[in-house]
């Protein structure tokens, strides 16, 4: 038996609401546009699609309310952005969602050689409202030239999401998006030139790219973080930020490469008293407890996590890896460590029946195993 959840990610993001809001924009800069139309027939398709079906369906909707011709309809579009988001920030600034069927739009109508100097304009226009990230890839794999030169100067950008745009619009596994068709290597440059940016958000998506790429060619994102810290063109704390993060799949994977790079390459060297759960059955909502205590052999820095396997329904295996605790230790240290995880329904996995098991991770080798039951009831 599967546990479901009733939250709805593309009623939140994408409802009424918002296409009234999206509305009132192009009425505000085009007296012309028929508001309650465009609503009444956004809306009403939106119990059928789902959330990148919206997107879509918004972007086809919209153009049957804007003037023909594309350079037209593009400079309406231009006209009802809503005003940037703020400059000054650092992270976290996302923008509003209902924005991205403009990005959509500009990829489903202009991504054509007579319109790809405008189409990209607006792109740089449009992300600093709400990521182009997805729209840019179209025109990556359409007229790749042309646009890692614009992407080149968006690198340059004195607007941090127009910078984030040439690291995140190029990641080889970017989700939810289109593949692109241009070598992984090739964007490379453009992570040269901002991953000594003062802006967590752009070197964020800085990791998150060599995350990409390690799922391809761990041994390019070794060598290019070990190049980028030979540098010191970017502090210490924040290049250690972009190390952690875009070895994390690695780090699960337990890659000793990785480890070494980040300081945690020993292999452990320690003595296990305890590693025990009080919970060997589980309802759904509630949470798993195991606690963990060892000491430690010598002087050493370690990474605990676990990996949890989930009940499935037997078609795939289930398996994720969860954070500990970090931990520079001193010889015959003892450390004490209980976790709480909770069972609960989520959006991005479904729950099963069944025997779940974690398996202890210290350093990327693993150090014993605990099972629980999970049910519904």
């Amino acid at each position: 038996m599967k546990a479901e959840t009733t939250f709805s990610l593309k009623d939140q993001l994408f409802n009424q609401e918002k296409v009234i809001y999206l509305a009132g924009l192009f009425t505000a800069v085009y007296p012309q546009f028929q508001a309650e139309s465009f609503i009444e027939q956004t809306v009403s398709a939106f119990p059928d699609l789902e959330l990148k079906q919206r997107i879509d369906h918004i972007s086809s909707t919209l153009q049957a309310f804007l003037p023909s011709q594309y350079p037209d309809a593009l400079d309406i579009i231009l006209k009802a952005l809503p005003p940037e988001l703020d400059p000054t920030k650092k992270d976290d600034d996302f923008g509003d969602f209902i924005i991205s069927p403009l990005s959509h739009f500009v990829a489903t109508y202009g991504c054509s050689a007579e319109h790809v100097t405008i189409s990209l304009r607006g792109l740089k226009a449009i992300t600093k409202r709400f990521s182009a990230e997805d729209s840019i890839r179209a025109f990556i794999n359409a007229f790749p030239d042309q646009t890692m030169a614009f992407l080149k100067k968006c690198a340059r950008d004195s607007n941090y999401h127009v910078r984030r745009l040439a690291s995140e619009g190029t990641r080889p596994k970017l989700p939810w998006a289109q593949k692109l068709t241009i070598e992984y290597k090739r964007p490379l440059p453009l992570l040269d030139m901002l991953f000594t940016d003062k802006t967590r958000y752009v070197t964020r998506s800085v990791a998150n790219h060599l995350n990409d790429i390690s799922k391809i060619d761990p041994d390019l994102v070794i060598e290019t973080l070990a190049r980028w810290q030979n540098t010191k063109l970017q502090t210490e704390k924040e290049m250690a930020f972009i190390a952690k993060h875009s070895l994390r799949t690695l780090v699960k994977q337990g890659n000793m490469d990785a480890f070494k790079l980040l300081g945690f390459g020993e292999t452990p060297d320690i003595t296990i008293t305890t590693f025990e759960s009080s919970t060997p059955q589980v309802k759904v909502g509630e949470a798993f407890l195991f606690e963990l205590a060892f000491t430690s052999n010598k002087k050493q820095n370690l990474i605990v996590d676990y990996i949890m396997t989930f009940a499935t329904d037997g078609k795939k295996a289930g398996k994720k890896v969860f954070k500990l605790k970090q931990l520079e230790l001193e010889a015959y240290e003892t450390v004490k460590l209980k976790k709480k995880h909770p069972m609960r329904l989520m959006t991005t996995r479904r729950l099963y029946e069944g025997e779940h098991t974690i398996s202890l991770q210290i350093n990327g080798q693993l150090f014993g195993d605990l099972a629980f039951d999970l049910v519904t009831n």
